[in-house]
């Protein structure tokens, strides 16, 4: 019988968080340098969690210092790491580097400067709710569920609870103020989960478009002599730039996460200090 969610967030919530930082990316940290996986997570955590990371280092440390014997592999109560790429000879040491780099942020106080995403991971975790809507209506089914664009954007607005579109205009604010280049906002779409080409006669090529239309437009969410569904919309929809456009102009946005979801759309990181992926 595997363990109820109570259970599991105390024995491995936030180890569940940092091995989930490695999806995509290799394990390959060493006592004097840890990874690109683990300095994501480090990054993140710190400026935004930093209580977290003692909840980590003892969750690692600990379960590296039992691991899951013959009874608990058959009761199923117990974590399985993943595959990233180690031998299971490995793993155990690996987790206690790990959990020795923690220990050393924790107590020097080394933390990463802030940065852009530079992993799956973190990409997820600084943006769930992009990450969410991306992912549940722009996923490679869009096209048989909608018959445009517009029509997914509007029915994520119609099913979705409007404090979560806030969130969602709050993210893409963060998003656009990154200032990335324009193939970098078309890689940052990928990794958000975005599996459809823009509308036409738009291209890929021409990025995630830069825009002040958004920021504009997202104060009338919260303006309370329109309706709803005048208000949310236009938050959300406009057009793409033409890939050989030279200005910036207005966007065709989207993001999402809660509220009513997509079917099989899970979120990809979640962000409380005892949340499973």
């Amino acid at each position: 019988m595997s363990m109820k969610p109570l259970e599991f967030d105390r024995r491995y919530g936030e180890l569940d968080q940092v091995i989930s930082a490695y999806t995509g990316m290799s394990a390959d940290d060493e006592p004097d340098k840890p990874s690109e996986a683990l300095l994501a997570y480090l990054r993140h955590t710190w400026h935004t969690r930093p209580w977290a990371l003692a909840t980590a280092e003892q969750q690692i440390r600990e379960y590296a210092r039992n691991p899951p014997g013959r009874l608990r592999l058959s009761l199923g109560e117990f974590y399985p790491v993943p595959d990233v790429g180690l031998p299971e000879s490995a793993i155990q040491d690996w987790l206690f580097v790990i959990a020795d780099h923690l220990k050393r942020s924790i107590e020097e106080g080394q933390v990463p400067p802030p940065a852009d995403p530079r992993t799956h991971w973190e990409w997820h975790a600084r943006f769930p709710e992009l990450g969410q809507f991306l992912g549940g209506w722009f996923s490679q089914d869009m096209p048989d569920e909608f018959p445009d664009h517009d029509a997914a954007v509007h029915d994520y607005t119609a099913t979705t609870d409007p404090q979560l579109v806030v969130r969602l205009t709050g993210e893409l604010h963060e998003l656009l103020a990154l200032a990335l280049e324009e193939s970098d906002y078309a890689l940052a779409m990928a990794e958000l989960g975005m599996e459809v080409d823009p509308p036409r006669p738009y291209s890929r090529a021409a990025g995630w478009p830069i825009s002040r239309t958004v920021l504009a437009d997202s104060r009338q969410i919260t303006d309370p002599d329109r309706p709803r569904a005048d208000r949310m919309p236009s938050l959300l929809t406009s057009s793409w730039p033409s890939a050989d456009s030279t200005a910036s102009p207005a966007v065709w946005s989207k993001g999402g996460q809660g509220g009513a979801r997509r079917p099989g759309c899970v979120a990809k990181v979640d962000q409380g200090p005892g949340d499973r992926v």
